[in-house]
């Protein structure tokens, strides 16, 4: 049986990954940051292996491991090249969402810069928004889980074509997400 990725890549891409963001906990909560990224790349890559081919597995693989490791901790660009080679690192850098923007433009800057990229690069990102999309935190106002929610359905459109399988779980996530804002009372009005 032939190997649809590189369990070593990923094994190197997550060991990486971990050292870069010891100590953070996921937003919100007590897990340690790598729960996020498991989860991310358990999405990408059940993606990768029910599409029967057409991605390069390890490519996604790696990058969902690293996603966060530029825009979250002191990881450059220069590191992940050296590490991982520049179509890697490459795609962490379109994943990053540039600090130097108002927050308002972040994410449309992000998604051009991601849809310049390989698909599999493309993947990582719909992954993401996939696992982040659980009930918001209890500080966020209503109007802030309804842009979160509106942020999901700008990524749906610009990546949908990825694939299927990862465009229909993040429509189906933010139908949940939708649902769940609207029984939450005052903050779902915003999302009627």
């Amino acid at each position: 049986m032939s190997e649809i990725w590189s369990p070593d890549k990923a094994m190197e891409a997550c060991l990486f990954a971990a050292r870069a963001h010891q100590g953070q906990t996921v937003p919100g909560g007590e897990l340690p940051y790598l729960v996020h990224l498991s989860l991310v790349s358990q999405e990408v890559m059940t993606a990768v292996a029910t599409a029967g081919g057409g991605y390069d597995a390890d490519l996604a693989a790696q990058c969902a491991w690293l996603h966060d490791t530029v825009e979250d901790t002191a990881v450059t660009h220069a590191q992940l090249t050296e590490h991982f080679g520049a179509a890697v690192a490459d795609g962490v850098l379109a994943l990053t969402k540039d600090s130097a923007l108002p927050k308002s433009e972040r994410m449309a800057d992000s998604l051009r810069r991601i849809q310049r990229q390989p698909r599999e690069i493309w993947l990582v990102k719909l992954a993401d928004r996939i696992v982040n999309l659980q009930p918001p935190p209890a500080h966020w106002s209503a109007a802030k889980a309804a842009a979160y929610l509106s942020e999901a359905l700008l990524i749906h459109g610009a990546l949908q074509e990825a694939n299927r399988f990862l465009a229909d779980r993040l429509l189906a996530k933010t139908a949940a997400y939708r649902d769940l804002l609207r029984g939450l009372g005052p903050l779902g009005d915003v999302v009627d």
